[in-house]
């Protein structure tokens, strides 16, 4: 939790504490009302300012959670190409949708993008490097002259 969050729900209790009315502190704080509410509460269950943190949580729960790291560094290992994908290398979208065939999971590409950074690991598209025309090839060219 951000230092600025538990300043403000100290603060909160103690402007009420010191007097101050809940829609005061409400626009002091910038807190909701029914947050102030809670808070008060909270604090004057238990007395101690450490019940004013923010609880610890499950979290979103894990999207393809089967789908190991092993599993997808094994596949990023592999060959589009010779798996029949037209590109020689991985793209998010290709990989997601390889990892769906191959191991029945539904992931989404962002997902897979979350997990991959999870995993430490940074894509980045290859460059096309265009050649430029020679500078002279004008005048290697024979002229041509109308028909």
């Amino acid at each position: 939790m951000t230092e600025a969050r538990v300043f403000r729900r100290v603060q909160a209790v103690l402007l009420i504490a010191e007097g101050r009315s809940f829609v005061e502190v409400v626009q002091i704080t910038r807190l909701g009302l029914r947050s102030v509410y809670r808070l008060v509460n909270r604090y004057l269950q238990s007395h101690q300012v450490e019940c004013l943190w923010d609880q610890p949580r499950l979290g979103r729960p894990l999207d393809a959670p089967n789908l190991t790291e092993a599993q997808i560094l094994r596949e990023l290992q592999r060959s589009p190409l010779k798996l029949g994908y037209r590109a020689n290398s991985w793209t998010v979208e290709t990989l997601a949708q390889r990892l769906k065939e191959r191991y029945r999971c539904e992931i989404k590409p962002w997902t897979l993008r979350r997990r991959l950074k999870q995993m430490n690991l940074v894509y980045k598209r290859p460059r096309y490097f265009f050649s430029e025309k020679e500078p002279h090839r004008a005048q290697k060219k024979e002229p041509s002259f109308g028909n």
